[in-house]
């Protein structure tokens, strides 16, 4: 499966922006997906997760309550919606699909990954 991030861009302290993961070939619907970010020097950080169905999600500390992750299986996409944003979460967002059939907040269990989207917020 082939996956590619959009959504970033430059928001203010306290906006909002919505990155979506398009997934092309396999089947979508069976894939766990993630979120990461990573910023320069720092080793990927998991964001969130969910479900192949969508029924289930699972967030960083960090993220919890700000960010919001869904999944459109008949459109191939999963969004982050990202609200409240901090200057702290500024980074490189990755997609990532895994076929594991429970969520994981360990990169290196993902098979599949985007090629990133970059979020900057602004202080």
């Amino acid at each position: 499966v082939q996956l590619q991030a959009s959504g970033g861009g430059l928001v203010q302290t306290g906006g909002s922006l919505r990155l979506s993961c398009a997934a092309s070939g396999g089947t979508f619907s069976s894939y766990t997906v993630g979120w990461f970010r990573q910023t320069p020097g720092n080793e990927r950080e998991f964001v969130s997760a969910i479900s192949w169905s969508g029924g289930s999600t699972f967030y960083a500390d960090s993220v919890k309550g700000r960010f919001t992750i869904s999944r459109d299986n008949a459109k191939n996409t999963v969004y982050l919606q990202m609200n409240s944003l901090k200057p702290e979460d500024t980074a490189v967002y990755y997609c990532a699909a895994t076929t594991r059939a429970t969520m994981t907040r360990r990169s290196s269990l993902y098979e599949y990954w985007g090629q990133g989207t970059l979020v900057t917020v602004s202080s």
